[in-house]
């Protein structure tokens, strides 16, 4: 139910990285999620403290129309970050805004890059788009045969609700919506509308990183 910030995931993996190499071993950041890993590598310095009557505001105009309006200032006030997120994740949405307009609607003056302090050797793996879609939709069967539905049944009967940050994260949102309005049954549909939302957000992915030239890409 804890909101996990980038701020808060570069103050952690940079501690973790540094106790890594105290031990004589190399790191490897892996991933993923775009500003998290900007945050690391690109030494982001975030400004702006949370404000409970802006996040307010901002949500409820998020229930008015599930985000596209805010979405779409987002995309005017910072549209690096809005690359980075999903739409639809109340959560980073309201909260990647709120920094923007502490800030004064100034993304550069909410995020500001410099020079990492690691040593950074950074691999990129590049696939055909055919490749790529068929191991995501591969994955998203085996997640679901793994038991994702009735991971989710269990945090929902422990007392978590679509309204807390792991059930607003990719894939957990939509079964959580299909499991509490009654639509969880049809597995069949939510595996190809998250794979569908999976593919989306590869693009972004790629779209995001093609622009590194720190990245050296391979071809498995």
């Amino acid at each position: 139910k804890e909101e996990v910030t980038a701020a808060w995931y570069k103050r952690e993996a940079e501690g973790m990285i540094r106790e890594i190499q105290g031990r004589g071993h190399v790191p490897l950041l892996v991933g993923g999620s775009m500003l998290y890993l900007s945050a690391v590598i690109d030494d982001l310095q975030f400004a702006g403290e949370a404000s409970p009557a802006l996040r307010r505001t901002l949500g409820e105009e998020y229930d008015c129309d599930g985000g596209a309006a805010l979405f779409r200032k987002l995309q005017e006030l910072d549209p690096e970050t809005a690359l980075s997120l999903e739409p639809r994740n109340k959560v980073y949405l309201i909260r990647a805004l709120e920094i923007c307009m502490l800030a004064g609607g100034k993304a550069s003056a909410a995020k500001k890059k410099s020079s990492c302090p690691f040593a950074l050797f950074i691999i990129g793996v590049t696939r055909s788009r055919e490749e790529l879609h068929r191991r995501i939709a591969e994955r998203t069967r085996q997640m679901f045969a793994s038991g994702w539905v009735e991971e989710v049944r269990s945090l929902l009967a422990r007392g978590s609700t679509t309204n807390d940050p792991a059930l607003q994260s990719h894939g957990y949102r939509e079964i959580a919506r299909g499991i509490t309005e009654g639509g969880g049954t049809n597995l069949a549909g939510l595996v190809e509308i998250i794979a569908a939302k999976t593919r989306q957000y590869a693009k972004r992915q790629e779209t995001w990183w093609r622009r590194d030239p720190r990245i050296r890409w391979i071809t498995p």
